[in-house]
């Protein structure tokens, strides 16, 4: 396991060589650090389950850069869908759409993907570098998340191959989750953005 500081750029080229080689990195997003995987890779998506100790009934979110990378990663998107992104993000709202058939399987037993583009810049450069990520807090299941780059190395450095120190993220609550694949969308976790929030863009 390694840290490395976001001065300079060499962070980001040992970033997308370990994520390359199908190894994990941990990162910071707009609330807690995440653990990261290539998407597209389903031994090491399940790797996250397997650092994280996570049921494999519970889906892994997926972090993207844009809305190119967005389009990639689904199978179709919604009128309503688009509505959300535009109002949201980047930001802590994660849409929920079925997924595009060469993501990793172990993105989720459903065949469904949350998606969100974090509002970071340093999750934003990452991944706009290194394609879509399955993204995880960088925590076991059940503890608290961390924020700053020691608690990792404390509480999973054997289960992590690189830590991205950005400094110490805000914390706060994990995303609200919308479930775009039915009509109308269903609000699955209310977090940051309100349930009446969500409402008053899909209802005007």
């Amino acid at each position: 396991m390694e840290i490395v500081t976001t001065i300079g750029s060499e962070w980001k080229r040992q970033a997308i060589e370990v994520l390359a080689q199908g190894d994990l990195v941990a990162f910071p997003t707009d609330t807690v650090y995440g653990l990261g995987a290539d998407a597209f890779n389903d031994q090491a998506v399940r790797k996250l389950y397997l650092a994280k100790c996570r049921s494999q009934e519970k889906a892994i979110p997926v972090l993207v850069a844009n809305l190119e990378q967005f389009v990639d990663i689904v199978d179709r998107t919604t009128f309503q869908a688009m509505r959300l992104v535009e109002r949201f993000w980047p930001g802590p709202l994660t849409i929920v759409l079925r997924q595009a058939s060469d993501l990793a399987d172990a993105i989720s037993a459903y065949g469904t993907v949350g998606v969100r583009i974090p509002d970071h810049p340093v999750a934003q450069e990452l991944i706009h570098a290194a394609g879509p990520l399955a993204v995880t807090s960088a925590n076991r299941s059940g503890d608290t998340e961390a924020c700053t780059a020691e608690e990792i190395e404390t509480n999973m450095g054997a289960h992590v191959d690189l830590i991205v120190d950005g400094g110490r993220t805000p914390g706060g609550q994990p995303s609200t989750v919308v479930d775009c694949t039915q009509d109308p969308p269903r609000i699955l976790r209310v977090g940051p953005i309100s349930e009446e929030e969500i409402r008053s863009v899909l209802l005007t």
